[in-house]
């Protein structure tokens, strides 16, 4: 959607609540919220494909590759506001590895997206599963929610973990044992 499109809808909505849209402090926030949430939602015009760009690199590692604390922040497709923590992922490499900044690149493109963090935490493990042929794939994302701390129930200290595991993860025990004993040490 374009700029001038958003940024109409915005103005509409600022004068819904009653504000004049004219007042000097207002006067161009329109144009900037639709800037802001044009780039917050640019996941959408992302794909795997465009993200990962061949970034597969032979490999005879058969250990579990880990990464942890990868940031994030996406806008809750309920309310539209933001929930923001971290993701960890890991993979049991199957003869290529995934270059390490395409990990992170596949986080932001799915959370910058209207979204679940349960839908998030899926679409990531799903999709380094399908990129590189892993014997296994873990993720699991901590996240803080302002629609649960600025609304409703208003919890400050609340953090949903939610997590996917495929393959060798979910299959053998030891092995996702193993993944997650990884993500205690610091």
């Amino acid at each position: 959607m374009s700029v001038d499109t958003l940024t109409k809808h915005y103005t509409g909505i600022i004068e819904a609540i009653g504000e004049d849209i004219q007042r000097p402090g207002l006067k161009d926030t329109p144009t900037r919220a639709a800037k802001a949430f044009q780039y917050l939602t640019s996941g959408y015009q992302n794909s795997l494909d465009k993200i990962v760009n061949n970034a597969l690199f032979p490999s005879d590692s058969s250990e579990i590759v880990v990464i942890k604390n990868i940031e994030l922040y996406s806008l809750c497709e309920h309310h539209l506001l933001p929930f923001i923590g971290q993701c960890h992922v890991g993979y049991i490499p199957h003869g290529k590895i995934l270059g390490l900044s395409k990990v992170a690149r596949i986080v932001d493109m799915f959370a910058k997206r209207l979204q679940i963090q349960e839908t998030l935490t899926s679409q990531i493990a799903h999709a380094i599963m399908t990129t590189t042929q892993a014997e296994g794939v873990g993720v699991i994302i901590e996240a803080k929610h302002l629609c649960m701390m600025m609304r409703g129930v208003e919890k400050q200290n609340s953090v949903m973990t939610t997590s996917v595991v495929l393959g060798q993860f979910r299959e053998n025990l030891a092995t996702r044992q193993e993944f997650f004993k990884l993500l205690e040490t610091r």
